[in-house]
């Protein structure tokens, strides 16, 4: 199909906001009041991982909160979704620092995952943890509510002369965002906050804000926003990013198994797939009744699918560095188990399941083989077990 350009057309969107400032500048006040005007009648969210201090403006501002005490960025990506489905016209994340730098935020994942490793080299957590921050940017873009972030700054101490007395005062500053580098750039107005609760636009989309210094912003920003997010045509439906793929279509397994809905022509989704995603697949081409209902008046696993599961298995749940001990692997493949198809044990399969299963674990034709993807997503699929079962640890 021949590459074809199309006139650009303005559409309404919804607010990609960033607030980047130290302790005291105002953020997360700043955030509710412009929040409260955007949701126009609608529903204001805040995650809230800064022990409570949202609340403390209840009485100020009409919001629900969820208070987080681990940060994956996987959690963050669940509270995103959730706010969505429960139908929040707003969504306030104070902060996004945590998910970097918090308990169980990237930074000490990758720590973990490192001293876990005989080579210490922190370049293997790191190809486990950046599909994480990369789900985490997308469920902020491509989510239906609007979205203000808040970011800490880290805090430096400047002596400055006052020019009309003349005398040295020392003044409160704030340096880079605690968040991944780039971070910033996802958003589609970044703006700095001082200890004076200035609002000092860094980056803008909104031509009306670029440059801009704003004291103690509130609905007058608000305004300049909502006109700028509500002029234009009717936003039309936009492709997934391949960041986060649709599940492949069901084919038939090549490894034995029941009857299945014949291969569609739409193309296999890149890999690594998210976990919901692999959960869903294999669901589906397990002749399940439906995502959530499981059939087992089928034929059940074969020795040989056992055997051959317990292999590939085994082999994609190990880590690429460091070492497990037996019950840690039949651990985490017992948790993958119960992740993608609701049991802990192999013999407790259907047929239909082992074979799915083997379909994604191994070459085609071989299932000998791992599948080179397999390994990466069996450690995505372990991690986001984990967050369901409040543990957050990262696998290697």
């Amino acid at each position: 199909m021949p590459v074809q350009f199309t006139k650009a057309t303005k559409e309404k969107s919804r607010l990609r906001m960033a607030l980047i400032g130290p302790s005291g500048s105002g953020k997360t006040y700043t955030a509710l009041r412009v929040g409260s005007v955007l949701k126009n009648g609608g529903r204001l969210a805040v995650i809230d991982t800064e022990r409570g201090s949202a609340s403390k403006y209840a009485d100020l501002f009409d919001f629900d909160v969820l208070e987080l005490d681990t940060f994956s960025p996987m959690t963050y990506v669940e509270a995103i979704k959730s706010a969505e489905g429960a139908g929040y016209d707003v969504l306030v994340i104070d902060s996004l620092s945590h998910a970097w730098m918090g308990k169980e935020g990237a930074l000490e994942q990758v720590d973990k995952a490192t001293a876990r490793s005989q080579s210490r080299n922190s370049y293997t957590a790191w190809r486990d943890v950046t599909p994480m921050h990369n789900a985490l940017i997308d469920a902020m873009i491509q989510s239906r509510c609007h979205i203000i972030a808040t970011m800490r700054t880290k805090t430096d101490y400047v002596m400055e002369k006052d020019e009309h007395t003349g005398k040295t005062a020392v003044r409160k500053v704030g340096l880079a965002p605690v968040q991944r580098d780039g971070m910033e750039y996802e958003f589609d107005v970044t703006a700095d906050m001082d200890p004076d609760n200035n609002f000092i636009v860094s980056k803008s989309r909104c031509p009306a804000l670029h440059g801009q210094m704003i004291n103690k912003p509130g609905e007058d920003l608000a305004l300049i926003l909502n006109t700028w997010l509500t002029t234009g045509a009717e936003p039309t439906p936009r492709p997934v990013r391949q960041a986060t793929p649709e599940p492949p279509a069901a084919t038939t397994p090549t490894n034995g198994g029941g009857s299945k809905p014949k291969a569609t022509a739409t193309p296999a989704p890149p890999r690594p797939l998210p976990a919901e995603k692999v959960r869903k697949a294999i669901r589906k081409n397990s002749g399940w009744i439906d995502i959530d209902t499981r059939r087992t008046d089928t034929e059940a696993v074969t020795p040989a699918q056992v055997t051959a599961l317990l292999a590939t298995m085994t082999q994609a749940v190990k880590p690429s560095q460091g070492v497990l001990s037996e019950n840690e692997v039949t651990g985490r493949r017992h948790a993958v188990l119960e992740y993608l198809l609701g049991v802990t044990s192999t013999g407790s399969l259907t047929k239909a399941e082992a074979s799915a299963l083997l379909d994604w674990l191994t070459v085609p034709d071989d299932i000998k083989s791992l599948n080179e993807y397999a390994g990466r997503e069996c450690a995505i699929v372990y991690a986001t077990w984990q967050v369901e079962q409040g543990q957050g640890e990262l696998p290697l």
